[in-house]
């Protein structure tokens, strides 16, 4: 039985940015832009939850090990 290739540890570095995104607070505290009446601030951290979750997902379908049949 072959030895699984090792999984590469590139991807991983994807997630520093959904760590760091969110704690831009000296870019992000402010009202305006505002997005349907919602200030910049609170919008801005709600497209920082939805970024980490696409950066995660894209870490984890990268980096998975392929299930040896």
């Amino acid at each position: 039985m072959p030895t699984p290739a090792p999984r590469s540890r590139h991807w991983q570095w994807l997630l520093v940015l959904p760590t760091v995104a969110p704690l831009l607070t000296p870019f992000a505290n402010r009202l305006e832009p505002t997005l349907i009446g919602v200030p910049f601030f609170f919008w801005y951290q709600i497209a920082c939850a939805v970024f980490a979750i696409v950066i995660i997902t894209v870490v984890y379908l990268a980096t998975r090990e392929a299930d040896s049949e």
